[in-house]
């Protein structure tokens, strides 16, 4: 063979891989088999430099960007929405809205299909489209600016009498029949799904390849905006289709009695549309109600989807296996006899824990019917035929480490006892360290941690930020390679810089999830704060402790777990080795800033005329912190009727007491 053919056989080759790897999501080769390949090419050309012509894409098909798309941070976060399943589910839903406003009357609705796509958020800027990002982890998203310039249904300019700024959300979709023909074509690397379709379309480094296949829009919400749209959502959405934005079709406004008849209407028509729903997603029509309903967690109060009754299926159990968890929690696994169930091959389903089985009466060997819960949760039902096998008992005692397994009187789980000794729990807690909600760092996903950890190159959270200090070494694994070993080294780093509630978050103390690790952000402010008063809270009885538990939201099994991590002396030798690789930045309070509550420590007591979960969150929501208690910190005390004891104390420490009118003027109500 010829230096000649040989060289062109290699930039096939490597070409076929960037294809693979950049526009499918889907690459056919290590980084190692990759590295090998442009080696040799480099190799043949530094012997024959008169073929430097036949090799003029060599540089750039094999140009790999450190890391993927640039980061965008939204003005506004893109939550995520409460499901419901079920008329009970949906009346018990709003009947709750209700009485966190002290309201009566049933809400008038928008009721919009749930487009089964990719979420987006479009920016502009004096009335000219400047950007686009995915939802991302609501925070944060990819900057899919270009790629979403391919669409022809985004409108580039708005009227004259848009806002001078405004960010608009939607739905990326495909078509069913854009879905089909995007597999025809490419019959050796199908996309499972219309939805995955349009993800791995619009995550595309190559705009042109966006451009070649078929994604549309649908536009259904709001973000930041400089002035008002309308008063109500459905005056939103008309100004939307007067902006050129193509808006749902089948979007009505209900009464909350019709919904029901709403939903089974679009649940008969579901299979006869052009794009795949999941459900029917409902939002209170009234702009001003939504805003003093406000969000609570990672979800808006005022909106919810009614999601369709989830497929099912039967098949055979083959095994129970059992994970353990970062917390040391046993946790029953159902293996599976791989079936489809609404378009996704099911091989495992939860079992929740001992007590399950036992009520389900499942054996290996059975066949069982499944669903995907919500559509994304494999589930067992029921047992159809029992194959005949024994009974599963369950261990007492860990697999993974042997330790003992024990279960307290108040709870379904069974927890190892190995603690930190336990290789699962290790890792378990290694991988959460590196997951979304905490640091995020790309590429350290469960396969990447637990190969690191039998390397012995991870061992505790902190060694995370000593890897790229072995980057040759990594690069000389199987699979990995120069280039990947240097994105890895470059997501390290960049998150080197973390907000303090995801760094609570990260810690995986038990109980603390990312609302409860918000709630202690937000209430302590910084890392520093957090920690000294954390490890004072030992002391029963003192400032610290009462404090902790004071916390709305901080309930006493919180607090016991809270305390008991800082009184582990590993605990705080891992603090502080992560103190020495990472800054963590104080929380940033989403308030108005001149707000004259920003920052001020806050009691309710007594009967109040407006709901007093509605007075908490607005006071939360203008830079309150609301305590359960009053103490030397507290700033203001509101009293409604009938106030006891809490009002005689704010008056024996001097704090300032608040009529209800008094703190609603404070509160611009």
């Amino acid at each position: 063979m010829t230096a000649k053919t040989r060289l062109q056989a290699l930039l096939e080759q490597i070409e076929a891989a960037n294809a693979a790897y950049y526009q499918h999501d889907a690459p056919e080769m290590t980084d190692a088999e990759y590295d090998a390949l442009r080696r040799e090419a480099e190799e043949i050309l530094k012997a024959h430099p008169e073929l430097h012509e036949e090799a003029r894409t060599l540089a750039r098909v094999g140009a790999r960007p450190a890391t993927g798309f640039g980061k965008i941070r939204h003005r506004t976060p893109m939550l995520s929405l409460d499901n419901v399943f079920s008329q009970e589910d949906f009346a018990e839903f709003w009947q709750g809205k209700r009485r966190f406003l002290g309201l009566d009357a049933p809400w008038e609705l928008v009721a919009e299909p749930k487009i089964d796509g990719l979420s987006i958020s479009l920016t502009y800027e004096n009335r000219k489209f400047t950007r686009a990002a995915t939802r991302g982890d609501g925070t944060e998203g990819e900057d899919v600016t270009a790629n979403m310039l391919t669409l022809r249904e985004l409108p580039r300019e708005l009227p004259h009498d848009a806002p001078d700024f405004i960010e608009i959300r939607g739905e990326v979709y495909m078509t069913k029949a854009d879905f089909l023909a995007l597999n025809e074509a490419n019959p050796d690397k199908p996309f499972a799904n219309p939805r995955n379709a349009a993800a791995g379309s619009l995550r595309q480094l190559d705009p042109s390849v966006t451009a070649k296949r078929k994604l549309s829009l649908f536009a259904y919400a709001q973000g930041e905006t400089t002035t008002p749209v309308a008063g109500t959502h459905w005056g939103y959405l008309t100004t939307l289709k007067h902006w050129g934005f193509k808006v749902n079709p089948l979007s009505e406004r209900v009464d909350e009695g019709d919904a029901e008849a709403f939903q089974a209407r679009i649940g008969t028509e579901r299979a006869e549309l052009p794009y795949d729903i999941d459900g029917v997603v409902y939002k209170v029509n009234d702009l001003g109600l939504q805003a003093r309903l406000g969000f609570v967690g990672r979800a808006p109060r005022w909106a919810c989807a009614w999601k369709f009754p989830a497929e099912k299926a039967s098949t055979v159990l083959e095994d129970i296996e059992i994970q353990v968890g970062r917390t040391g929690a046993l946790t029953p696994r159902a293996r599976l006899k791989p079936v489809n169930v609404g378009g996704v091959l099911v091989q495992y389903a939860t079992l929740h824990n001992e007590d399950e089985i036992a009520r389900k009466g499942v054996c290996p060997g059975d066949t069982v019917e499944l669903q995907r819960a919500g559509d994304v949760i494999p589930q067992i039902l029921r047992v159809l035929k029992h194959g005949g096998g024994e009974a599963f008992k369950f261990p007492t005692h860990c697999p993974v480490c042997g330790a003992l397994a024990v279960r307290d009187t108040d709870e379904a789980v069974r927890r190892c006892t190995g603690g930190l000794s336990c290789p699962a729990q290790v890792v378990e807690r290694l991988i959460h360290f590196c997951s979304r909600g905490a640091f995020d760092i790309e590429g350290m996903g469960e396969k990447t941690v637990q190969e690191f950890y039998d390397a012995k190159l991870l061992r505790a959270a902190p060694d995370i930020f000593t890897l790229p200090a072995h980057e040759s070494e990594i690069a000389k694994r199987e699979g990995w390679g120069e280039v990947s070993a240097a994105k890895l080294s470059a997501a390290i780093n960049a998150r080197r810089e973390i907000g303090l509630e995801r760094f609570i978050y990260a810690l995986g103390i038990r109980r603390i999830g990312e609302n409860n690790a918000k709630l202690l952000a937000r209430h302590y402010g910084s890392y520093a704060n957090w920690k000294a008063s954390m490890i004072a809270a030992q002391q029963i009885g003192s400032d610290a402790r009462l404090e902790l538990g004071s916390i709305s939201g901080v309930g006493p099994a919180i607090a016991t777990d809270l305390v008991a991590f800082f009184a582990e002396a590993h605990n705080l030798d891992t603090l502080d080795a992560l103190e020495r690789e990472v800054s963590v930045q104080d929380a940033v309070a989403a308030t108005v800033s001149d707000s004259p509550l920003a920052g001020k420590v806050m009691v309710f007591t007594g009967t109040l005329t407006m709901a007093r979960p509605e007075a908490k969150a607005r006071a939360e929501a203008l830079g309150a912190k609301v305590t359960e208690s009053v103490s030397k910190k507290t700033d203001y005390v509101v009293v409604g009727e009938d106030a006891g004891s809490k009002a005689k104390k704010a008056a024996e420490l001097g704090i300032t007491i608040l009529t209800e009118a008094q703190f609603r003027e404070l509160a611009g109500l």
